[in-house]
């Protein structure tokens, strides 16, 4: 019973209908993930073939805890640029304590990912805005091609930002290497033209829409391929950088050896890296579970990577996440499950140990050529102008976030994109919506005068108020409310209309029970509407009600009957004993 209790509920489930859907689709996703592996190794400064340990172990940690079908985890440019910032001022790039250290981060961003799933922290992903992630997105995909340009043309370039690494490239630029430099360039202009044109002319050619874009995704495989082929054939390892010695074999597996002040200064890293590739991972486990009316869980996302991080660090690989192209190519593969990933693993396993020397002569600018294609599809463009256009916060946030990489680097951007988060959603509450509403003609609904043809009564005014009322907002609150009051200097009845207002906070309260003294000085009685029970229930457990000069009305339309009336025979009730209508 137990046994049966840690089988994934999927496996319980399987169809034996689904293992051919799930094996194309395994085959074709490790196609395109073993150039990636080899790629995002070397952006992180590790080893080539350590991207492929990366790319075993965490397909199968991934399929036993996570809750999509199709989401193909390993080795992404985003983590691995983010490997780079955490350890390069730590360790030189490929040694033995920089790879220390490559390992220790993915234990301790498993660590932290897992330990949240089991907290029920599956919320977390709420903790940065979509356009924050699209900026740091967009921001360190702009890193990853500037970075990239250097191996590209067979030139070394350092600096620590975007703006230092484009100026120390470009005085090196004439001392390029020229056959690294034009294989380099031929490499990515391939790629680019597949990556725009392949798909359009297979269609053309008879294929259909879904086979022609699965067959276009392959180009990075195939351009790989070629590059080692003519390599070996023209001996150009003696012109050009190649990767070199990859050992055969599957990884040892091994625990971790911590360095402890290795470890500690990693901590701030390791947990960014967990929030940002569970963010990203989830937003792409999402787009596809919706397509395919499939539920996620967000707390089995958290265990499911963070399991897959532990079993990369367990076999000497570093920090991995979902990837939206293999898990877009995945799903287009016809991938019906998480045994697609399985049979990955088992693909990943048979290169280890057969196929290695194959790429033993494949060049680092075809290498740099890849990640600087699969970087620049990154940059949204079209995203920037959306939120520019729906929401300049939005838009201000986006365009910081991504400065901030560019100008700062990964850590203090992302950082950046935080701190914007916050400040937008604290810059929105403290403006609230206050609208003057009221009564459409023959109903019962009261609307904005501003947007809608509505009835009002010289002494009576109908404010609405469309936020929560918070310490950060409620001065801005009372200035509207005194301004509304000296345009409409014959009101004597003032209702607030707080069908939109979830919560009234304690500094909100005191402002509310001033105002309520201040409008008693002025012969205005205070009215509520529309109040939501839990706030109400909130109120009642202090003495506002008691104080109110007004009432407390079910709906606005009974508050102008009851008020009319009131000011008609002019007996209302006397002030300080509010009534519940």
């Amino acid at each position: 019973m137990r046994a049966s209790k840690q089988i994934p509920n999927w496996l319980k489930h399987y169809r034996r209908q689904w293992l051919a859907g799930d094996s194309i689709a395994a085959l074709v996703a490790t196609m395109m993930l073993v150039p990636q592996a080899l790629a995002y190794a070397a952006l992180a400064g590790l080893p080539p073939h350590i991207g492929l340990y990366a790319a075993l172990l965490p397909l199968l940690g991934y399929a036993l805890f996570g809750s999509s079908s199709v989401l193909s985890v390993g080795p992404v440019a985003i983590l691995a640029l983010m490997t780079a910032s955490a350890l390069s001022p730590l360790a030189t790039p490929g040694s033995a304590e920089y790879i220390a250290g490559a390992i220790i981060l993915a234990a301790l961003s498993g660590a932290f990912l897992f330990a949240m799933g089991l907290l029920g922290l599956g919320t977390l992903s709420n903790l940065l805005s979509h356009p924050v992630i699209n900026g740091f997105v967009s921001g360190a995909a702009i890193l990853i091609i500037v970075g990239q340009i250097g191996p590209l043309f067979g030139i070394e370039s350092e600096g620590d930002t975007a703006l230092q690494l484009l100026l120390s490239t470009l005085m090196e630029i004439p001392n390029a290497d020229p056959a690294t430099a034009g294989f380099g360039v031929a490499a990515t202009v391939a790629l680019i033209g597949a990556r725009l044109g392949l798909a359009p002319l297979l269609h053309r050619l008879g294929l259909s829409e879904s086979r022609a874009k699965l067959l276009s995704r392959l180009a990075p495989m195939l351009v790989v391929l070629t590059a080692i082929a003519l390599t070996t054939l023209f001996h150009w390892e003696k012109q050009m950088a190649v990767v070199g010695s990859i050992p055969p074999g599957l990884p040892l597996l091994r625990i971790p050896e911590f360095d402890w002040n290795l470890t500690y200064r990693l901590l701030l890293p390791a947990l960014i890296i967990a929030l940002l590739g569970f963010v990203e991972s989830l937003s792409i486990a999402h787009a596809i579970a919706l397509r395919r009316g499939e539920r996620l869980n967000a707390d089995a996302e958290l265990r499911g990577l963070g399991a897959a991080n532990l079993l990369s660090a367990l076999s000497g690989g570093f920090s991995v996440t979902g990837s939206f192209a293999r898990t877009a190519i995945n799903d287009e593969g016809g991938a019906m499950s998480p045994m697609s990933g399985v049979i990955a693993a088992l693909l990943m396993a048979l290169v280890l140990l057969f196929l290695t020397g194959l790429f033993t002569e494949l060049p680092l600018c075809v290498l740099a050529a890849t990640i600087i294609v699969a970087a620049a599809s990154l940059i949204d463009v079209r995203g920037f102008v959306h939120n520019w256009r729906y929401d300049r916060t939005d838009g201000v946030a986006m365009t910081g976030t991504l400065l901030g990489v560019l100008l700062f680097g990964v850590e203090a951007g992302i950082g950046l994109g935080i701190g914007l988060s916050f400040a937008t959603l604290i810059w929105r509450t403290s403006r609230p919506h206050i609208a003057v509403v009221g009564r459409v003609p023959g109903t019962e609904h009261f609307r904005n005068v501003l947007r809608h043809t509505v009835k009002t009564q010289p002494d009576i005014l109908f404010l609405r108020i469309d936020e929560s009322l918070f310490f950060s907002n409620i001065s801005a609150v009372e200035d509207r409310l005194l301004s509304e009051i000296k345009r409409h200097p014959k009101i004597r009845e003032l209702v607030l209309i707080l069908s939109s207002v979830s919560r009234i906070d304690g500094t909100a309260l005191e402002r509310l029970q001033q105002v309520n003294h201040d409008l008693h000085e002025r012969e205005i009685r205070l009215h509520l509407s529309e109040v939501k029970g839990p706030v109400l229930d909130r109120l009642g457990r202090s003495k506002f009600l008691e104080e109110l000069t007004g009432r407390v009305f079910l709906s606005s339309y009974i508050a102008e009957l009851a008020l009319r009336r009131d000011r008609l025979s002019d007996a209302g009730p006397a002030a300080g004993s509010p009534q519940n209508a």
